[in-house]
């Protein structure tokens, strides 16, 4: 009995062990068989995503970090390369990867000129970002001649000339619509007779750029412009020149200036009891002014082209939601940032809207299809088109009250 039990026992044993095997057997079949499909779907995912990426594209970078502008090009220089660091996060643009290729000329204008060369040559890029105005206007025979589709921190009215300039484009309101705009302003607003004006300027392409068209347009709507005085971009003392312009006693001063030469002005103004509202353009203006200025900044009026991130506007987020993500806040950006950051968005535009990212022409016939471009309330919307590469006329005024900008006008123009 013992010898027919246990035969039983090692049939079910026998039987128990059969079924195991044939259960995990299975079991490692379908595991198997997913994996493989898993492993199929990535790489046919990874192959997908290698078919998108179609390549690089290259967009060369002139900044000022080191020369007479680069209290104010340094901030702009961070918010483009801060652009293309987002860029990087969002995926290709037009079926390619963007990368920016810049350094520092300090301002020289030999300097540019050897910088572009490399960016061209070497460098390959397909377009872009500039800085000042006097390598701007210098460099565009070689931008026209070399089809490179070039963005410029310089809002020289020249470089409206569309037959000296095909492949420049202006992404904010040239510096003579913004004093068209400030004298505009300035003609609405007066209450007491014909209203005078001084013009502050220094002595570069940069300073000198709106001032014949600024006389022009106060003549025809009626207002005097009673001195002119030249104040070096690194001035510590603005005194001779304030005493000068003291004697033709303006009711406004208009400064085309970066931070360093204003807060000159308006310190020694100041010092000297002169009551001239002084009205700054676009590069006088920003956060950077208020503390090399303090209180000699109250009441000054300066021309806005471009959002303040301490505003309550919809573009600002992404730029938030970026910064954050590297552990940085916006309140510590100024508008100079913004201003850099919007240049590079609507460069990037341009190749987005190309049917041929990858070569000059493509990039600018992407750029004249920009039409009423939304940025959202970081900058005035942008048009280009064939004949026309200014892309906006349209201004801000701003007035510093108790240490900070606040905004005093929609935008407007002439």
């Amino acid at each position: 009995m013992k010898k027919f039990w246990s035969l039983v026992l090692m049939a079910v044993l026998a039987i128990g062990m059969l079924v195991g095997c044939s259960g995990g057997g299975q079991k490692a079949s379908q595991t198997a068989a997913t994996n493989k499909n898993e492993g199929e779907a990535k790489s046919e995912e990874t192959a997908t995503s290698a078919e998108e990426i179609k390549g690089t594209i290259k967009v060369g970078g002139l900044f000022d970090l080191t020369g007479g502008t680069g209290d104010v090009g340094t901030p702009y220089a961070e918010g483009e390369k801060a652009y293309f660091e987002y860029l990087a996060t969002q995926g290709p643009v037009n079926g390619y990867k963007l990368e920016l290729i810049g350094d520092d000329y300090a301002y020289k204008i030999p300097e540019a000129t050897k910088l572009y060369q490399k960016l061209k040559s070497k460098d390959q890029v397909a377009a872009i970002l500039g800085w000042g105005t006097g390598d701007t206007e210098a460099l565009r025979q070689l931008v026209a001649a070399d089809k490179l589709p070039f963005i410029s921190a310089s809002y020289s009215e020249n470089l409206k000339n569309m037959d000296e300039s095909p492949y420049n484009f202006l992404s904010a309101a040239s510096y003579s619509d913004q004093a068209r705009s400030a004298l505009k302003w300035i003609k609405d607003n007066h209450t007491a007779g014909t209203p005078t004006v001084a013009l502050l300027y220094n002595d570069t392409a940069f300073g000198k750029s709106p001032i014949e068209d600024a006389k022009d347009f106060a003549a025809e709507i009626g207002i005097e412009v009673v001195d002119e005085q030249i104040v070096d971009l690194k001035a510590l003392d603005a005194t001779p020149q304030l005493l000068n312009m003291e004697k033709k006693n303006p009711d406004y001063a208009i400064i085309q200036e970066t931070w360093g030469a204003t807060a000159t002005i308006l310190k020694d103004a100041k010092k000297l009891g002169i009551d001239t509202q002084f009205i700054g353009l676009n590069w006088a203006t920003g956060e950077g002014l208020l503390p090399i200025t303090g209180d000699a900044a109250e009441g000054f009026i300066g021309v806005v082209t471009h959002a303040f991130p301490y505003e309550d506007l919809p573009g600002l987020a992404e730029i938030k939601t970026f910064l954050e993500s590297k552990g940085e806040k916006l309140e510590d950006k100024n508008q100079k940032f913004v201003q850099g950051w919007v240049a590079a968005k609507i460069m990037v535009e341009g190749i987005r809207l190309a049917d041929d990212p990858t070569t000059g022409e493509g990039i600018r016939a992407g750029l004249e299809k920009i039409t009423n471009l939304d940025l959202q309330g970081l900058a005035a919307p942008v048009t280009f088109s064939a004949d026309n590469h200014a892309g906006t006329n349209q201004i801000r005024l701003a007035q510093v009250k108790d240490g900070k900008f606040e905004v005093i006008t929609d935008y407007i123009g002439h």
